[in-house]
């Protein structure tokens, strides 16, 4: 559908990186123009366009828009990467483009991005179950990808094949990407679902009620340890609980071989203000879930199992 096609989520024009505001949604669809590197970091960071692969993206854009318009590319490399410090896509991307900071590399890296979520999906579909009751949390779909979706991909796919009888969506902090966001995609797909209170999921799980969940990522460390959004932990602790599959759907440039385990990621703490504006408050954006919980990994490679340590790093080496 037109609305979840790569152009219209982030692109760059002459003069412009133009996203999708995803902080509008799903009242009021509005493209926001970037005309600097630092426009793109600010969009970055207030989340107007959020998800590892598609901050990569726009990050690439903005780099390149940095070039074209004649700005000190290093500074503005250093502006973009600080943008949001736990995605490691958003360096993988702004690397990419050092050495060649042109429209056309930025475009590529966006192309490869899209291309790598509908191998993922290909990929996972074996993972459902038919008439799979399917929980995700976040929102990992064409919003967070530039234009697919890594999970939310693969759910995607899965119904496609008649797999899939519906989904639940977790409302997710910070700004309730799932309610506003996945179930949005999922309107737009047809796809059956339901937003669930977040406190709600470990109740539904235990009741049976569940057969996959299924998450993106954000960072994924050399032993498997996957920082995704705040509340992904909790709801992997009570999955295993109850014997039902974990499964993380992720490209090759969200892996970091150099962290050995989790709790090298850092783990950035938004604006109290997102919470309450009266009293004190805590807002990670994200939490890491330990290896052990997470039933399988799919990346543009294939359907990866434990021992992760030894899989992952294999599987990088291919894209760099």
């Amino acid at each position: 559908m037109s609305d979840l096609e790569p152009h219209r989520i982030v692109r760059l024009e002459e003069d412009a990186v133009v996203v999708l505001d995803q902080r509008r949604l799903p009242a009021e669809e509005r493209e926001l123009r970037c005309r600097t590197a630092a426009e793109v970091a600010e969009a970055i960071e207030a989340l107007a366009v959020r998800g590892a692969p598609a901050i990569g993206v726009a990050a690439a854009y903005g780099l390149a828009l940095a070039a074209s318009s004649g700005e000190d590319v290093d500074a503005a490399y250093e502006l973009l990467v600080r943008s949001r410090p736990t995605a490691v896509n958003l360096r993988w991307a702004l690397d990419e483009m050092r050495s060649d900071p042109s429209p056309a590399r930025a475009r590529r890296i966006h192309e490869d991005e899209v291309a790598r979520c509908q191998a993922m999906g290909a990929h996972a579909v074996p993972l459902f179950p038919p008439g799979s009751r399917v929980l995700t949390h976040c929102n990992a779909g064409a919003l967070a990808t530039g234009g697919y979706g890594t999970a939310l991909g693969a759910i995607r796919a899965a119904w496609e094949r008649g797999l899939v009888r519906h989904v639940r969506v977790g409302e997710t902090r910070p700004l309730l990407q799932g309610a506003r966001l996945t179930a949005w995609e999922l309107e737009q797909l047809g796809i059956p679902h339901a937003v669930l209170v977040d406190s709600a999921a470990g109740a539904l799980i235990a009741r049976g009620e569940v057969d996959l969940v299924v998450t993106g990522a954000d960072r994924i460390a050399a032993n498997g340890d996957t920082a995704n959004k705040v509340g992904t932990y909790p709801l992997a602790v009570v999955a295993a609980r109850h014997g039902v599959p974990l499964v993380v759907v992720a490209p090759t440039t969200t892996l970091d071989p150099s962290l050995a385990s989790g709790g090298a990621i850092p783990i950035e703490e938004r604006d109290p203000r997102e919470v309450t504006s009266r009293f004190p408050a805590v807002n990670p954006a994200f939490d890491v879930t330990p290896a052990e919980l997470v039933h399988a990994i799919v990346t543009e490679h294939g359907v990866h199992r434990p021992p992760y340590a030894d899989t992952l790093p294999r599987q990088l080496a291919v894209v760099r």
